[in-house]
């Protein structure tokens, strides 16, 4: 079973995202947070296999809270609204394992779980674009 905890200031997407997860046979949500400090304290105490973070939240945002979970073994997947492509490079060097948008469709969801959990690292393609240079090729060699 793969346990996992929500965080995300918004009560209707940590419910939303409870109740699909929850349908899995595989996974299972054991906590919610409403921000960055209560997340933090979450994982440290349940310590889930995998944290759905959102970056933008009240009190500790998304980024610091990666901070303070870097070297822990909870899989982090960044799970956002915010298209900023400045934020998916901070967040994977921060030990993010997966960085997506809201957008996903609940069973890609699902998957990316797994696969996280699983030791892979997923990015949503435009996350990827960001990562490899912001227009779909990579950056020119230095010197």
């Amino acid at each position: 079973m793969i346990r996992i905890v929500i965080a995300d200031d918004h009560p209707v997407v940590r419910q939303g995202l409870r109740t699909f997860l929850d349908l899995q046979d595989d996974l299972t949500v054991v906590g919610e947070a409403g921000d960055g400090e209560q997340a933090v304290a979450m994982v440290q105490e349940l310590q889930p296999d995998v944290l759905l973070l959102d970056l933008k939240m009240p009190v500790l945002d998304g980024h610091g809270a990666l901070g303070k979970l870097s070297g822990g073994t909870t899989r982090v997947i960044v799970l956002t609204s915010v298209s900023d492509r400045s934020d998916v490079a901070p967040a994977m060097r921060a030990g993010a394992a997966g960085f997506l948008y809201k957008d996903v469709d609940p069973p890609a969801l699902v998957q990316a779980v797994r696969a996280v959990h699983g030791g892979q690292v997923l990015l949503a393609p435009e996350a990827a674009e960001a990562m490899i240079g912001g227009n779909g090729s990579a950056p020119a060699p230095g010197p």
